[in-house]
Order: structure tokens, then C-alpha cells, then sequence
């Protein structure tokens, strides 16, 4: 069966990330139509190098383009579908077309950062405990690869707590391409809602330019926004937490709560690490 309708619409769906979704999503479902009907959506030993490298070729672009559109549940499904093609060695990919690369490694980075911004830690290092059971036995390492190595500085930086460095890390300049921007964003939410909900329990409130900093928010105005959608009251350039507003603590059981808090990330990291 012919290969070139798939190959064309996958031609399509490389120069259509700036398209409008229903059309992207349009062009998805028609690839995917074509690679049931070539039997390539699970490969076997006996697909053929071409049909191989054109299948992975599109769950790979559908892949990307699940990101482009912030549709994580889809990008995960391609992911899936992708391992078994990863399992295939170099080798079986030698067709004339072999200077097309794989993106194997933007997607799975992509995946580690996703599985980050869930909180999955569990899953996130199981992942790269394959990775490098793998790369191990090519005699290689994870950190020359600047899509794998990405989101592996930003979990270490995570347990670290040191949430600047990540914030830094998530940057225009700082991301490895423009798909784990999409990420980052979500990363750095989650873990503004963390440090909101530490602060919430440790202190009675805060200066709304200490906000700014805390929260790793661009001016004074987000932090007032912010603060409104979390409940918080705003006065005189200060922040108040609702908890405090009803039962004003004394400065021991203030220092009593921060210690749980540094008591309660330790415990957490310990727990990370009967994980690894």
C-alpha cells in the first residue's frame, strides 16, 4: 500500500502549527486514518524501514502539535504510542529518508516536564531510571542531552527548594524550545500555589512588594490579583491571609507553623528518596 497520502499530509501538518486548531486537529485524524490503514499504528519486525519511519514521524509531529494546541492528555496518548517505535533500534529506520532524526528525545523530555507539573514524581523517575538503564549500556550519559538534561535540573532545583533557579529555568531564553514553554508555565503555577499555601500557614501577612518577590510575580498588580483570587485581603500594602485575620497567632505558634512547614518538605524529600 502507498505511503505518499500519509507522507503529504504529514508535509502539511509540519508547516501548519500556526494554523487554527480545527484544521491541525483535522490533519491529526486524517494521519491517523492512513496509519491504520498502512497496519503501522503498532510496528512489528516485519514493517518495512519506510513505513516505520513515516509512522513515527507523525505520532512524533502529533505529538509536538498536542502541545502547540495545550492538550496534554492527547500529547500523552501520542507518547504512548510512540514507545514501541523507540524500541526499534537505529537500524531499522535505513530508508533513504534516514537524515529525518527522531524527536525522541524533545518528546520524552516534554514527558518528564509534564509528569513534573502533575506532581507524579513516582512516574517521572521511573522514566528516566529507563533512560538510563539505556544510555548506560551505549557507554552514554543524560546530560549532553539538553531536552532530557532540562527537565531533570528543574526537579533536582524542585527538592531543593530553590524555586528562583526554576523560575530562571522557565525564561524564554532558559527553555530548550518553544513546546516546554508551555510547560513551564504550569510548573511555575504550581509551585506559586505551593509557596502561597506555606505562606498562608506561616506568616500573619506580608508587604505586597515581598509578595511580588515570594511569588515570582512581574509587578505589584499581579500580586493583588492574585491575592484576590486565593481570598486573601489587601490593605494598606499589605497582604493578610484569611486564618490570620480570624485568629490573630502570637509570634511562637507564627515560628511553630513555619517549622512544620520545613518539617513537613523534609519529610517529602525523604520520601523522594525511597522512591529513587
Amino acid at each position: 500500500m502507498s505511503t505518499t497520502k500519509l507522507a503529504d499530509i504529514v508535509f502539511e501538518l509540519q508547516a501548519s502549527s500556526s494554523s487554527p486548531p480545527q484544521k491541525i486537529t483535522s490533519l491529526l485524524s486524517s494521519a491517523k486514518r492512513e496509519l491504520l490503514n498502512l497496519n503501522a499504528l503498532i510496528p512489528t519486525p516485519t514493517t518495512s524501514p519506510q513505513v516505520l519511519l513515516l509512522a513515527r514521524q507523525t505520532l512524533e509531529t502529533g505529538a509536538l502539535l498536542s502541545i502547540r494546541l495545550q492538550q496534554p492528555d492527547a500529547f500523552t496518548r501520542y507518547y504512548q504510542q510512540l514507545l514501541p517505535f523507540y524500541e526499534f533500534p537505529d537500524s531499522s529506520y535505513q530508508t533513504s529518508n534516514s537524515h529525518l532524526k527522531s524527536q525522541r528525545s524533545k518528546v520524552t523530555g516534554l514527558y518528564l516536564l509534564l509528569l513534573l507539573t502533575k506532581g507524579d514524581y513516582a512516574g517521572f523517575h521511573t522514566v528516566l531510571e529507563g533512560l538510563e538503564v539505556e544510555q548506560a549500556g551505549k557507554g552514554k550519559g543524560l546530560e549532553g542531552d539538553e531536552f532530557i538534561s532540562y527537565p531533570i535540573k528543574l526537579e533536582r532545583w524542585l527538592m531543593e527548594g530553590s524555586y528562583d533557579r526554576v523560575w530562571g529555568a522557565t525564561k524564554r531564553d532558559g527553555v530548550p524550545s518553544d513546546e516546554f514553554g508551555v510547560f513551564t508555565e504550569v510548573l511555575v503555577g504550581t509551585i506559586r500555589d505551593e509557596i502561597a499555601s506555606c505562606s498562608e500557614k506561616a506568616y500573619p501577612s506580608l508587604p505586597i512588594a515581598s509578595g511580588k518577590n515570594l511569588l515570582f510575580l512581574e509587578s505589584e498588580g499581579s500580586v493583588v490579583e492574585f491575592a484576590q483570587g486565593r481570598g486573601w485581603a489587601v490593605k494598606d500594602g499589605r497582604i493578610y491571609f484569611p486564618q490570620q485575620q480570624e485568629d490573630m497567632r502570637t509570634e511562637k505558634e507564627i515560628l511553630v507553623a513555619s517549622g512544620q512547614v520545613i518539617e513537613n518538605t523534609i519529610g517529602y524529600a525523604r520520601e523522594l528518596e525511597t522512591i529513587v
